[in-house]
């Protein structure tokens, strides 16, 4: 488990975490090797230089437009205000990858020296991403695309989240039973990746069956109707959601259900309706990233990749910034966190500075 202190701290040590190299030179552009967890035959990951004098241009992008991403763009904030630079935020308002691909072609042409984007679809997106890494510099967040040459991830280790959340399902589970999963697109890595974290934790009780993810394509409507369709079936004992509004959606259909106490949740990310859900007693838990920090560190090291090219680069292309656990009972340190102590310091976080 990530220290409890290091979601809300922001002046943190970036620079050692971000793992600085030296050796920088005059030229515009630059390269090295992908380094440790970049997988073996990585592309080459290469920085530009933003102009002498020029002020860079940095966008960072979403996957859909959440109440999950408000948290981060207040991240991205943030970091605005403490380097005077101007970061635009794009969000497709469809959640399509054509969107995302729209937003990266449009940025390349106009010159942008940094992009974060949150990849849909990371094997269907590799090429266009690769494209933008000839001219831009391209970090990933939230969900990555590992076989493209972007400069590094920064965000959860998806699949030890999955693991974390399977591990609670275990404990609220002893007798078996089984487990309805909730997605928007199991094509996206995070998705996958918490899918399978999830499925090897709970392997320690044969009892747990893992049912296969019902996909709602980023559509609220279907997000709702798909836990509709399932909690009437024989044996169901937990609802889990992979994505952030797939946990209020659990929490509305199993509160009108009368089923509370009967079908069990356990969820990801911290939207208002997930928290709520947890007060109420509907959600035991939820396994919340650090959003905040996706904002601003995206932001940090673009900006830094753009004034000073390989000398940013991270030696270690993987940035985990760490979950937490969130219930109704009192906090663990290094275990848990309690839900109203958890809204209390979110709301300070997302306060204007």
């Amino acid at each position: 488990m990530t220290n409890r202190a290091s979601w809300f701290t922001i002046t943190m040590l970036f620079a050692a975490a971000l793992g600085m190299m030296t050796g920088c030179d005059d030229k515009p552009k630059v390269t090295t090797t992908g380094g440790p967890g970049s997988g073996g035959g990585a592309p080459k990951r290469m920085a530009y230089k933003a102009p002498a004098g020029a002020q860079p241009k940095i966008a960072f992008i979403t996957n859909n437009v959440s109440a999950f991403w408000n948290i981060a763009k207040a991240g991205v904030a943030q970091y605005e205000k403490e380097s005077g630079i101007k970061v635009d935020v794009k969000q497709p308002q469809n959640g399509k990858v054509e969107e995302q691909n729209r937003f990266l072609e449009d940025l390349v042409s106009q010159g942008y020296n940094g992009i974060a984007i949150s990849v849909i679809a990371p094997e269907a997106q590799t090429a266009e991403i690769n494209k933008a890494c000839e001219k831009a510099n391209v970090v990933t967040h939230d969900s990555d695309a590992p076989a493209a040459a972007r400069i590094a991830y920064i965000g959860t280790v998806n699949y030890e989240a999955g693991k974390r959340l399977g591990q609670e399902i275990v404990k609220l589970m002893p007798d078996g039973g089984k487990v309805a999963v909730f997605v928007g697109m199991m094509s996206a890595d995070n998705a996958r990746q918490r899918f399978q974290g999830l499925k090897d934790a709970v392997s320690v009780n044969p009892k747990i069956e893992v049912m296969q993810p019902k996909e709602d394509q980023k559509s609220a409507k279907t997000a709702m109707t798909n836990v509709e369709s399932v909690i009437g079936q024989p044996g169901i004992k937990m609802l889990v959601g992979l994505w952030s509004y797939n946990g209020p959606a659990i929490a509305s259909v199993l509160s009108a259900s009368g089923k509370k106490g009967e079908i069990k949740a356990a969820v990801f990310d911290e939207e208002d309706g997930t928290l709520q859900g947890i007060k109420d007693g509907v959600i035991e838990c939820t396994v919340v990233q650090k959003p905040y920090q996706f904002g601003y560190r995206s932001a940090k090291l673009l900006h830094e990749l753009a004034m000073k090219g390989e000398e940013a680069i991270p030696k270690d292309p993987i940035i985990d910034t760490g979950v937490e656990v969130i219930t109704n009972k009192p906090t663990v340190p290094g275990s848990t966190h309690n839900v109203d102590e958890f809204s209390a310091e979110l709301a300070k976080l997302k306060a204007p500075q």
